[in-house]
């Protein structure tokens, strides 16, 4: 799969496959992990709406030989309990759901950072169910995350709806804002569709961003479908040190359309509570697409009538 080079401002990229840090394939994990540190940087417990346990998860990591990072929604007690097994590697992370509706990853380096991040600057601004947007903004959380030391990471940028970050409730120039504030973009999401993933594989490359996969997985079958891997020591702190840098690769695919459907169902269990914030945010989310729609539709109004007037100018002046 090749992506022809793009520019975006001063950034430019050129061909994927020359570059070989963003492959489009199922993941050859036993070659991998011969050659690499691999991790699935992006999975959910029972802890928020993930279906499998701690202890499952573990189990399955340990099979497939690669590293792990417990992302749970807005909680941490997953990522705390995977921690504690000394025989599985894994990254200490969270997924937070802003005021917003769109979601953030954060890494870092030890368990003790991200408890002292969650505890100290996310848990009092959190809401009544797990699944329940937080109080703070992205940019607050941001910020917050960079005082830990923390890895951010924008997972999903486009998606079907708000989680991401490319989406029209923020506007390009704070878009642009935020992902500069960021260290690196999900290029691959396992649970997202091909062509959302291609886009910010684009994003990625033309904001010369580091580079994470993960399956956002929700059940054991989604593990290892889109791995992050670096050439580092098997360390937290050199992995993520890795993406900062901009040395990271990625692999993976993308689930099938039954396994996406077996995987959504798993997280009604979760979103039943938190039916209100889950309308509000749909209710902005469409008031936002409309009026970007209705934005596009006039620029290019104003774009054809000014090649019109453009022409028109020309013609007069060929005639004079």
């Amino acid at each position: 799969m090749i992506i022809q080079p793009a520019k975006s401002g001063n950034a430019f990229f050129t061909d994927i496959e020359d570059n070989h840090r963003v492959i489009f394939q199922r993941p050859a994990l036993s070659a991998l992990t011969n050659a690499y540190t691999v991790v699935d940087l992006h999975f959910h417990s029972r802890h928020s709406d993930g279906f499998n346990s701690v202890d499952a998860i573990a189990k399955r990591a340990r099979k497939l030989g690669i590293g792990i990072a417990i992302t749970d929604h807005n909680a941490i007690a997953g990522a705390v309990e995977m921690a504690e097994r000394k025989d599985v590697f894994c990254i200490p992370g969270i997924e937070i759901t802003a005021r917003e509706g769109a979601h953030i990853l954060v890494y870092f380096d030890t368990v003790n950072d991200l408890i002292d991040f969650y505890e100290t600057d996310v848990a009092p601004w959190l809401g009544k169910n797990v699944m329940t947007s937080c109080a703070m903004s992205m940019e607050s959380i941001v910020a917050c995350a960079k005082k830990h030391n923390g890895v951010v990471v924008f997972p999903h940028p486009y998606c079907a709806v708000y989680t991401g970050v490319c989406n029209p409730i923020f506007s390009r120039r704070r878009q642009e804002s935020l992902l500069s504030m960021a260290d690196g973009v999900e290029v691959i999401n396992g649970a997202n569709v091909h062509r959302w993933n291609l886009k910010s594989t684009v994003l990625g490359f033309n904001m010369n961003m580091g580079l994470t996969a993960g399956s956002d997985g929700h059940n054991l079958f989604q593990m290892g479908s889109a791995v992050t891997y670096a050439a580092c020591m098997r360390e937290p702190a050199a992995f993520l040190d890795a993406i900062r840098e901009k040395m990271t690769w990625t692999m993976g695919k993308e689930v099938g359309f039954l396994r996406k459907v077996t995987s959504s169902s798993m997280k009604l269990r979760t979103n039943f509570n938190n039916t209100s914030d889950l309308f509000g945010k749909n209710m902005r989310y469409g008031l936002a697409l409309v009026h970007s729609g209705s934005r596009k539709v006039r620029d290019s109004i104003h774009e054809t009538m000014a090649r019109r007037r453009a022409v028109k100018k020309q013609r007069k002046f060929n005639i004079v």
